[in-house]
């Protein structure tokens, strides 16, 4: 599952997904990972086809670290106790990324992958947004979580994360993002459900290329 991922500028943000220029001054890390705030998009209340600009956790649960819950399983995603809320009141969102990476382990050891659209446009990654309550404050927070589905039939994903000694070769549940189109965007965001889950599938051939990161960028995941 995607666990770190490099977001556009604000000026980016506001320009390709056409969200005007008055948005908040609200910075992000030039590298996002779990917990980390971050920017996404969503279907404006009350105003039909519009979108808003928000920057929250990205972790459905930001402050209880013994959930991974940076990413949503699309498998079970309507009975999942993080989830199920969020998908059946349509709160959908759109992760805005240049590129995010992934774990190989095909040489035995963990090389990181950077994956990029081939075209050089930005990535639209498609999300779920939810609200919660820092502990320490009580002020309500905006968080959100990126779509994970199965990756088996990828050429490129199924040879990303490390392989379960547990499972078959045939049964190893490669997981991979939800690549959404420019022109399915407000389709994601204000479709209704059956019509949203339509849109979630892989990447077609071409969309996406990769390549093995620097090592100053193979560092741990942990902490972070």
């Amino acid at each position: 599952m995607c666990t770190r991922y490099i977001p556009p500028e604000m000026a980016t943000v506001e320009r390709f997904w056409h969200l005007g220029r008055h948005n908040p001054p609200t910075l992000w890390p030039a590298e996002i990972f779990p917990r980390q705030p971050g920017p996404f998009v969503r279907a404006a209340p009350k105003a039909e086809l519009e979108r808003e600009l928000l920057v929250g956790p990205w972790s459905l649960l930001p402050f209880d670290k013994r959930y991974a819950t940076c990413n949503a399983r699309i498998e079970g995603i309507e009975t999942r106790a993080t989830s199920r809320r969020p998908w059946a009141r349509g709160q959908r969102c759109v992760i805005p990324a240049l590129s995010f990476d992934e774990p190989c382990w095909e040489s035995g050891r963990c090389v990181w992958w950077r994956f990029r659209r081939a075209d050089g446009e930005p990535l639209s990654l498609a999300g779920l947004w939810s609200e919660a309550v820092d502990p320490a404050s009580g002020v309500h927070l905006p968080v959100y979580a990126m779509l994970t589905q199965n990756a088996d039939a990828d050429p490129l994903m199924r040879r990303m994360h490390k392989p379960d000694p547990k499972q078959p070769p045939d049964a190893q549940d490669k997981r991979g993002v939800v690549v959404l189109e420019a022109a399915d965007v407000d389709r994601w965001l204000h479709a209704p459900l059956a019509e949203a889950r339509g849109l979630v599938r892989l990447a077609e051939a071409g969309v996406l290329v990769a390549e093995p990161v620097g090592a100053g960028a193979q560092r741990s995941l942990d902490g972070a």
